[in-house]
């Protein structure tokens, strides 16, 4: 059988499918579905005041403060509880139900493979190396595996089978801007982002690609006019997310270039570039240029209700998002743009043509079963006439957990009296209906020791890795350190530390 299956268990026989006619007479967008909410002013977080500490914080406070704030309490319960000798989950019954559990998911055909390879060698990829006593705790990537134990928890709402004769053609719908978008997941990107009400849909051309960051780079193609003197220059307000020089300047165009912080930039052509909620720091953003030649790209990958209060209907000209972000599924590399002007739709999708001939039809598949399956958690009812299951909703879960986990995170770092957190800041959301905290994916963490200049090394010393400000446009005082994260990645190290060993004693107890 050449079907490809992916979900969460391997039962049922539906799934989405692509349109089965790629010359639709025209292409319609969804009708509206009610105005949108009151605006509410920008959330701007301020920083704890940096003062001298009031002193030099023992180790072992240190430690509980890396290992509550950084998510070790599920690295270790993970890698070290459940692997110690002796106990349930170390024996060979409970390691050989574990294993089935794994690989469930993803059956591969009996005849797959060499014979001689385990069905192990042919599993997918966790992702997570072996552990050892010299690893080291990751915390530089946000990789977001917090939800799985959501998605795990669904059945078969985000499963889909894919037969092997479909998705072979390139094209989708080629009487849209956009003809290698998947109809389906067209209907439900529009669909989401009238549920939650954070931006508008209607009047606007959805791009789909390899993840947002392409997209990103299809921007700043579509809006350099190809015939200046100069290469347009890129900027954003600092501190700004660190890939965003690296991407600019990969390939060293003629048509765009680095050009820094948006708040030091002198000039009337530009396109500046707005993260917000931003990465590093959590803050709600606005542009901080204008002028008649220059340009803005939203980058709203983390404007969703578990991390910040939904506070308006967003209604830029580019806006740019991905499931990375908004339901955890960063394997999947899709991501989407919302459009108003049809020529730089145009200019966009040429730009993705040229560079992969499209986006993989699977992941659009995917991602539109994934995104339905997230709407009709909300939906009284679902599609099927079922009575929604009230219990599996995405942003309900997110935001408990990351309520949680900055809840610890900013009582350790009061205890420690060595590190300091933007503050803390709320408004209304118009999506739950109640005043609700901001709760970033990423923490903006300062290191307020006199001693210490570089607060990455200081924690990479104590085999923490996190990333430096300095990366961001920033004081490499501060680092970034993730909290969306499930079961910390560890990479191996050869060096010991005795943080570590203190955060394995805490835990051990």
């Amino acid at each position: 059988m050449a079907a490809f299956r992916v979900g969460n268990k391997s039962q049922g026989s539906g799934g989405m499918v692509p349109s089965p006619r790629l010359f639709a007479s025209n292409h319609r967008e969804d009708a509206t579905n009610g105005s949108g909410p009151r605006p509410v002013g920008p959330l701007r977080p301020k920083l704890f005041p940096a003062g001298k500490p009031r002193k030099r914080a023992p180790i072992w406070q240190a430690a509980v403060f890396a290992s509550v704030a950084l998510n070790v309490t599920l690295l270790i319960h993970h890698y070290v509880v459940v692997g110690q000798p002796g106990t349930a989950a170390s024996s060979p019954h409970h390691h050989q139900e574990h294993h089935h559990q794994e690989h469930q998911a993803c059956e591969l055909h009996p005849d797959a493979g060499s014979g001689g390879k385990s069905r192990a060698a042919r599993a997918p990829s966790t992702g997570k190396p072996a552990v050892t006593p010299d690893s080291v705790i990751n915390l530089d990537h946000g990789d977001p595996t917090m939800f799985e134990a959501f998605w795990r928890e669904t059945g078969d709402a985000a499963e889909i089978v894919i037969p092997g004769w479909q998705t072979m053609s390139y094209f989708s719908d080629v009487t849209n801007v956009c003809w290698f978008l998947e109809p389906g997941f067209d209907h439900e990107v529009r669909r989401l982002h009238r549920l939650v009400g954070n931006a508008a849909v209607d009047g606007y051309h959805v791009l789909v690609g390899t993840g947002s960051t392409q997209l990103f780079m299809a921007a700043l193609y579509a809006l350099s006019p190809p015939g200046a003197d100069e290469p347009m220059s890129v900027v954003s307000t600092a501190p700004y997310y660190s890939s965003y020089p690296a991407v600019t300047d990969f390939l060293q165009s003629g048509l765009f270039k680095w050009a820094g912080d948006a708040n030091a930039f002198n000039g009337d052509t530009y396109i500046e570039l707005v993260c917000s909620p931003n990465n590093p720091d959590g803050s709600i953003r606005e542009a901080v240029l204008a002028s008649e030649t220059g340009k803005a790209v939203h980058d709203l990958a983390y404007y969703w209700p578990q991390y910040t209060p939904i506070t308006r209907r967003a209604d830029h000209d580019i806006m740019l998002f991905t499931v990375s972000k908004s339901t955890g599924h960063a394997g999947t590399r899709i991501g989407w743009a919302l459009v108003k002007d049809r020529g730089i739709a145009q200019k966009m999708t040429k730009f993705i043509e040229l560079n992969t001939i499209g986006v993989s039809k699977d992941s659009q598949l995917r991602a539109a079963k994934v995104l339905k399956a997230v709407s009709d958690g909300y939906d009284e009812l679902s599609a099927e006439g079922k009575q929604a299951h009230h219990h599996h909703r995405l942003f309900d879960f997110g935001r408990r957990k990351m309520v949680e986990r900055w809840s610890m995170l900013r009582e350790a770092a009061a205890a420690s009296g060595i590190f300091s957190l933007p503050e803390e800041t709320s408004d209304y959301c118009n999506f739950t209906k109640e005043m609700a905290a901001t709760n970033p994916a990423f923490a903006w963490l300062r290191c307020d020791r006199e001693d210490v200049e570089d607060c990455a090394s200081y924690l990479r010393g104590h085999k923490i890795l996190t990333r430096s400000g300095s990366q961001f446009g920033a004081d490499p005082r501060y680092v970034r350190s993730a909290c969306s994260t499930g079961t910390t990645p560890m990479t191996s190290s050869s060096s010991a530390s005795p943080l570590s060993s203190e955060v394995k004693r805490e835990y051990d107890g």
